[in-house]
């Protein structure tokens, strides 16, 4: 049974209070709590860049000469994790106190942290790695689960986009530490306690990102966010470990990804999404060269319209959040973002290219806003953890999928192309288009983009009533099967 929605919005109203008129982090976060909670984002997401680059940056230098292979098995064991255990975590999160699982989860990190300039063998590396993706796998849940806790409904979409902001805007951010950190670590070379703590360029980005995540701990048990009723917390302790309990709760929120129009639109159309999206990373500097004969100054020009059209993207969904139906948007943007991909993968002109990434970037930057706040309007408090844990491995799924993928498809293209067309040329109406491997294969992602919008749209209205506007109700699980 889902809880009376009366209840939450007690909790909520008693743990951030009523938001006071002329308050601006109210009015622009929605609640001091969450204010707090995204500023702890922020600092987490600038560690977790910062300890990716240091990790990665290690397993170059202790490579022994194989430093493609030791880096792919450091990312290869952040990726692993979610295959395996994401679902059961959230399943931990759902039992747990989520702040008491945050809490651990940073000062765990910050500990596998301070040891990592320690380490000197790609072993050890890649088990730090590991140790250190399974407390991300329990926070990221914990953090999504909580968030419309402490935000009124009407700010979800604008909280969701301030969650993007700070956990893919922090890069730039961590990139520029970590050389000023390679800096300092260079002026104190000499120094004989330099070597004795491993303060060298790699050691001293550990050494301040641990400091990060103890910093975000502090933060977080300074939070106050509602507490669950007593009813709520004795029924998750009933039986809270046994394997038979487990299991169902698992088989409980995968049911409900299924029954659920919401829930599942957002899923399938994400997931789906991704694979098309994913095969643009390994392709793009591919296709600016072989395509429009561009260098890396134009590739740039690229990445910025994408960057410059998500941002614009996320901030119209925010600005327009109380005027917008997100079930019915959330396709149209799928299919917008395919549309604009294959209109500028079927150009050679950079002037065309460069305003069709950013109408991709503008369609496709809501789509992650969109999806979570979908999911956030729509699953109760007791299942957030595993769906949550549950779009979020298999969208680490697609990611992968797409990056091993893309290069294979795009070099048998090539070999396709240059066999039916003769040297990768086709006429078409007398005008002769270049079909390389790589324009081929960013066809078949724009296509794929699209077909998720499709899939969307059917899933959103095989359930009746399934479009919901802004500030209607959750949709209740029973209700829709």
């Amino acid at each position: 049974m889902n809880p009376p929605a009366s209840n939450s919005a007690h909790r909520l109203q008693d743990a951030v209070g009523a938001t006071k008129p002329g308050n601006r982090i109210e009015a622009i976060f929605g609640s001091r709590a969450f204010f707090r909670l995204w500023i702890a984002q922020v600092v987490s997401a600038t560690g977790d860049w910062l300890g990716l680059i240091a990790i990665i940056s290690l397993a170059e230098r202790i490579s022994d000469g194989s430093e493609g292979t030791a880096i792919a098995l450091v990312l290869g064991a952040r990726i692993a994790p979610g295959f395996f255990l994401a679902t059961a975590a959230g399943v931990m999160v759902d039992r747990l106190d989520r702040k008491k699982v945050m809490l651990v989860c940073d000062v765990g990190r910050a500990l596998v942290l301070f040891a990592l300039p320690f380490v000197d063998t790609i072993v050890g590396l890649v088990i730090a790695s590991f140790v250190l993706e399974i407390f991300t796998m329990l926070w990221s849940p914990a953090k999504e689960a909580v968030v419309p806790n402490l935000v009124p409904r009407d700010k979800l979409t604008t909280a969701n986009s301030l969650n993007v902001a700070a956990a893919y805007g922090m890069f730039p951010v961590a990139a520029g530490i970590a050389a000023l950190l390679a800096k300092l670590s260079e002026r104190f070379s000499d120094e004989g306690w330099v070597d004795t703590w491993h303060l060298n360029e790699e050691g001293l980005a550990f050494y301040v990102d641990g400091l990060s995540f103890l910093l975000t701990a502090l933060i977080i048990w300074r939070i106050t966010w509602p507490r669950r009723s007593r009813e709520e917390r004795r029924s998750a302790e009933r039986g809270s470990w046994d394997l038979g309990g487990a299991i169902r709760e698992l088989r409980e929120g995968w049911q409900f990804i299924a029954v659920n129009p919401i829930v599942r639109a957002v899923n399938v159309g994400l997931a789906t999404a991704v694979i098309g999206g994913g095969m643009l990373v390994p392709l793009g500097a591919i296709f600016v060269d072989e395509v429009i004969s561009g260098d890396g100054a134009d590739f740039n020009l690229v990445l910025f319209a994408l960057g410059t059209g998500m941002a614009a993207g996320v901030v119209t969904a925010s600005v327009t959040q109380a005027r917008i139906n997100r079930a019915r948007l959330f396709p149209f943007a799928l299919a917008v973002a395919g549309g604009g991909l294959l209109v500028a993968s079927s150009s050679s002109v950079l002037s065309i290219v460069v305003p069709m990434i950013a109408v991709v970037g503008f369609a496709a930057g809501p789509i992650y806003v969109l999806g979570f706040t979908l999911l956030h309007e729509n699953v109760d408090d007791e299942l957030r953890g595993r769906i949550f844990s549950a779009l979020l491995v298999l969208v680490r799924f697609c990611v992968l999928l797409a990056l091993a993928v893309a290069p294979v498809l795009s070099e048998v293209f090539d070999g396709l192309s240059a066999t039916l067309w003769d040297d990768r040329i086709a006429e078409f109406g007398g005008v002769s288009v270049f079909v390389p491997g790589v324009r081929l294969t960013m066809w078949l992602s724009s296509v794929i983009i699209m077909f998720a919008g499709v899939l969307a749209m059917r899933s959103l209205r095989a359930g009746s009533g399934a479009f919901v506007s802004s500030t209607s109700a959750p949709v209740d699980a029973e209700d829709e099967s």
